[in-house]
Formats: structure tokens, sequence, C-alpha cells
């Protein structure tokens, strides 16, 4: 009896003091793993701008404190905090942070007194502790060079002359650190190329002076290195501004049920709206913005050489029913409901007239294509391309080569179109420049070929048909 009762006195304590041995291991060795830091700057060094983001991890019992740090030298600033609650060493459930993303800039201009040389990032990351073990915490560093010096850039071919909605060339020489370069045109950026049979850090930019914009100290060289320094310098020698034409469409319901349905039918990732007059201004806002957006894209695809070597033919036969860039205000029921520039030029002579290519290159795009209906793109290479809308009927394939003259289908009254017509656009990088520059023989000698020299091919007419005879 007596060894029953030791039994069952000694099971009694067991378990008694079982929950406080338990809490006591808990309190000597649940203590949270170290957690795993990454550091990832978005560039291989310190220039005037540099972001870095800091990602911090810990599943297990989650994170605490968090200090992101820049060090230079005797200074030290503090980037980043962040603070969290780790689940206590006794808790197996309830709220955590298993993961943190901190973003921090440490260029330049969030820090002036950085210099050049070295600078290192430091991130210190808590450990979940117990009441008997407080573990350091857990630091990584990242050390990145510091520059601020951006590439030199000479300009090499001067008398450039740009008017507004026109374009150029520029020819220029860049430092060997640049690692990107081009002319920048208020929002517009126009990328350099090697210049044929130039020196290794010989460059050219064909670029344009957007038709909206009139303020010619936006639109400059440009070069940057690997750290994001740019230097900038004035390009433009001679600037004319031009004023650009307005005009009224009167839209009525006869027009918009043609066009609306058709455009619809053809482009499925839009949905009708719930009248007409709202169908028809989702697409000619919306939808030629879409538009826009691809003839971007497209540019970046273009060909780095010239496609091309004669004067860019106009369109034959042809009666002129726009001028470029008219500021159109669209008029319903004596209501101004829309304002959008036209890019381009309408030109008619008879239904379904034969259109040709301009000059040579490559199709990079043949198919209904928005606002612009059946539509063929292309591509004379450095971004230079033409369009040609509202076909009826279309003759090419996208990659196919075609030749100045060559038939690309025919004209006709798709997308936004009221009669048959031809809606043709010259394009540099995806904006839309003036095509009377292009058609002119004398502007491509004295703008292009006199400062490009044996860097372009070009054949003015009377030596072609020299040749040829």
């Amino acid at each position: 009896m007596f060894k029953l009762l030791f039994k069952l006195v000694k099971l009694v304590i067991f378990l008694v003091s079982l929950p406080f041995v338990l809490l006591a291991a808990l309190a000597l060795f649940r203590v949270g793993p170290e957690p795993q830091i990454d550091i990832q700057s978005s560039r291989p060094g310190i220039g005037r701008q540099t972001a870095v983001l800091v990602k911090v991890s810990e599943p297990s019992r989650g994170l605490g404190t968090i200090k992101v740090e820049l060090l230079q030298e005797e200074r030290t600033e503090l980037l980043a905090t962040k603070t969290h609650r780790p689940r206590r060493f006794w808790s197996f459930w309830g709220d955590k942070q298993a993961g943190e993303e901190l973003s921090v800039d440490v260029g330049r201009d969030a820090f002036p007194k950085l210099r050049p040389g070295e600078a290192t990032i430091r991130v210190t990351a808590s450990r979940a502790g117990t009441w008997l073990r407080h573990p350091e915490p857990v630091v990584r560093e990242l050390t990145l060079p510091v520059r601020f010096i951006p590439p030199t850039i000479e300009r090499v071919a001067r008398e450039v002359y740009l008017a507004q909605g026109g374009s150029e060339v520029v020819v220029y020489r860049v430092g060997e650190t640049s690692v990107r370069d081009g002319v920048q045109a208020g929002d517009w950026f126009f990328p350099g190329h090697p210049l044929p049979g130039g020196g290794v850090r010989d460059r050219m930019a064909l670029f344009a002076m957007p038709y909206d914009l009139a303020d010619v100290s936006k639109v400059r060289i440009t070069a940057a290195d690997d750290l994001g320094n740019v230097a900038s310098l004035q390009c433009v020698d001679k600037f004319f501004p031009k004023p650009f034409k307005e005009d009224k469409i009167p839209l009525n319901d006869a027009f918009m049920g043609k066009v609306v349905p058709e455009i619809l039918s053809r482009t499925p990732e839009l949905r009708e709206k719930e009248s007409l007059l709202e169908s028809y201004l989702m697409l000619n806002r919306d939808l030629r913005q879409t538009n826009a957006e691809k003839l971007k894209a497209l540019a970046k695809d273009s060909a780095p050489e010239f496609l091309w070597r004669r004067t860019f033919l106009p369109i034959a036969n042809a009666a002129v029913r726009s001028s470029f860039a008219d500021r159109r205000t669209y008029i319903y029921e004596g209501k101004a409901v829309d304002q959008q520039d036209h890019l381009g030029f309408d030109m008619a002579s008879v239904k379904q007239a034969p259109i040709i290519s301009v000059n040579d290159g490559t199709v990079v795009l043949a198919e209904y294509f928005g606002i612009y209906g059946n539509t063929v793109i292309i591509d004379h290479g450095y971004g230079l391309m033409s369009l040609y809308g509202h076909l009826s009927s279309i003759a090419v394939q996208p990659n196919q080569k075609v030749e100045r003259g060559g038939l690309l289908g025919q004209s006709g009254e798709t997308g936004l179109a009221g009669g048959d017509h031809l809606h043709f656009a010259m394009l540099l990088q995806g904006l839309a420049v003036n095509p009377i520059e292009w058609w002119d023989e004398h502007w491509i000698r004295d703008r292009l070929a006199r400062k490009l020299g044996g860097a372009f091919p070009f054949e003015p007419g009377a030596a072609a048909a020299r040749r040829k005879r």
C-alpha cells in the first residue's frame, strides 16, 4: 500500500513539474533561427540615384527589428528601420511577420555628403530570443563603388537645324564609361547607334522634335554610365517653331454606326459601351493610345542600319486632305466631345487605289490595327518607319522585304475612316514626324548625307539615273 502511494506521489510531482521543465527547456533552447538577409542593388555601384532592395525572412518565429544603414568612412546614415514582434518562445501559433522587403535610395541625390570611393550598406536583423538567451543580431553588408562623374560627350557634326515636328541627325562621340546614349527630346528618347565606319566611341542618332514640344532647350544629347550618372549637351543650332492648325470634325450617328461595330468586331479585347457615342470616344481616345504604344514597341526592334538609299517617294496622284498634326476638335450635336491630334496625312485619289511603299524596307506589321483599320508598317532602319492605314486589302506579309515603289495593298475606308483614302505617316521611334522632309531630296542630302558622309549610302536621284543609263 505504501509503495503504491509513493508511486502516485511521484507521478503527481512529475505531472506538476512537467510544464515547468518544458518551459525551462523552451526558455533555454527555443531561440529563433538566423534571419536570411538579401541585399540587391539596382546598379553595380552608387551614383546619383541607386535603388537598393533589402529582403529579410525568418519563417519560424518571425522577424523582430530590421535596420538598414549606409556607411562611408566615419559617417553612418540610417536608411530605414522596421520593427516587428516575433512569436513568444513558448508560442507555436499566432501572428508573425515571416518576411519583409525594404526599398531605399542610396544615391548622392538622397545623401549629398557621399564622396567618390566606396560605401557599405549594412543590414542588421534581430533574432528572436527567450528569457534566458538573447542572441546577437544578424548583420550582412554590401560594399559598392561610388562614382559621380558622368561620361563625356563631344559633338562632331554641326549645323543641326530642327523644325517643330521635324527630324534631324546628330553625330557625336562619348566617353568610354557610357553604356546608353542618344537624344532626349522632352519625353521622347531617340537611341544612339555606332557610326558606321567611325571610331569605337563615335555615335549617331536620328531624332525628332515632337510636334507638341516648342522648347528647344529640352532637346539634348545624353550619355549615361552603368551607375546612372548622366551627361547632357545641347545639340540644336537653329530651331524653327511651327504652329499647327486646328480643325473641327463633325460627328453623326451614321458615321459612328459605320466605324464602331467594325472596329469592335476586329478588336475583341474591347467591350461596347452603353451608347454609340461612348463607344466611339473609347476608340478615339483609348484605342488610339494603345495603338501609339504599339508603334513605340515596334520601333524598339527596328534594324540598326539604313535599309534605304534613295529619297522617299511622295504618294503619287493623291490629293492631301489634311495637314500634319492637325489638332482636331470633335463636335457632336453642337458640343465639343473630344480633342485629338491627327498625326499624318490623309490622301485620296480614286477608290481602292494601289498603295506603294515609299522606300525600301521590311514589313513589320500587316494586319487590322485599331483606329487605322487594315494597316501596313514598313521599317526603314534606325527607328524610321512608314505607316499606311485604312487599306481595303493588304498585299504583303510581316518580315517581307519590299522595294521602293512596291505594291502594299489598296486604299480603303477601314478603321476610323469616313471615306476611301490613305492615312500615311512617317514615324521615328514611334513618334509621328512631318513626312514632307523625307520626300525632299535636298533636305535628305543636306540634313543627313552631308553630315554622315560614308556612314550613309545615299543615292541622289540624278546619280541613280546616271547609273541606270
